[in-house]
């Protein structure tokens, strides 16, 4: 049996539905990165890759195929969101906690109306996807979710929360059990890494203002 044919055989059964070891890895690994996230752990990006990998070949069996090719992008932003963690902040030092700022959402907000409503188009005419405007929907707010996570911005946690919420009806439409499961531990992962993230923000900005208070 190749390598192949193990990821995608049954491991066991949940409501009638066939969960496959890809699926299985899949949902450990995710789990293990978005706690790492929440917990600021440089960890959380190797672990993501394997993440990733493994969801690229779930999504593409699924018909998922905007969320398929979402797994590329994010390989590419685990690769940077590693180097801007450890060399991302002043001076090339660690990458702090911070705010999206205005700027960033003048910009951010309007592209991820133009990328939903072209992948929406591109699935409809180029696919056989039954969902292509919730498929579009949810990869563009992942899209834009991980990039505030590689730039540590504490709003991103909003988007996968928002993300999250589409997602889980979504797998279990189709079929992805333990997918769907996996996307409400990450909702309430979200919540636990945007209490964490907002606590370290409000340390620093008190540390910050002291420090300017004693010069």
């Amino acid at each position: 049996m190749g390598l192949a044919d193990l990821l995608n055989a049954t491991l066991l059964t949940v409501a009638g539905t066939p969960v496959t070891w890809v699926e299985f890895l899949g949902f450990a690994s995710g789990v293990g990165n978005v706690w790492l996230v929440a917990r600021q752990n440089i960890w959380n990006w190797p672990i993501g890759i394997l993440n990733v990998s493994l969801y690229l070949l779930i999504f593409a069996d699924s018909g998922l195929y905007a969320d398929s090719a979402l797994q590329l992008v994010y390989l590419a932003l685990a690769v940077y969101g590693w180097w801007a963690w450890l060399h991302g902040g002043t001076n090339r030092t660690p990458l702090p906690v911070s705010r999206t700022t205005r700027r960033t959402w003048l910009w951010l907000l309007p592209a991820g109306v133009m990328v939903t409503a072209g992948l929406t188009l591109l699935l409809d005419r180029a696919t056989d996807s039954d969902v292509p405007f919730w498929d579009a929907l949810t990869t563009t707010l992942s899209l834009m979710a991980t990039y505030g996570q590689t730039r540590k911005l504490l709003e991103s946690w909003w988007l996968w929360i928002i993300a999250d919420l589409v997602y889980v009806p979504l797998y279990l439409y189709k079929d992805l059990w333990l997918t769907a499961v996996l996307y409400v531990i990450f909702l309430s992962l979200c919540v636990l890494g945007l209490r964490n993230w907002s606590r370290d923000l409000s340390l620093a900005v008190r540390m910050r203002l002291t420090e300017a208070g004693a010069r």
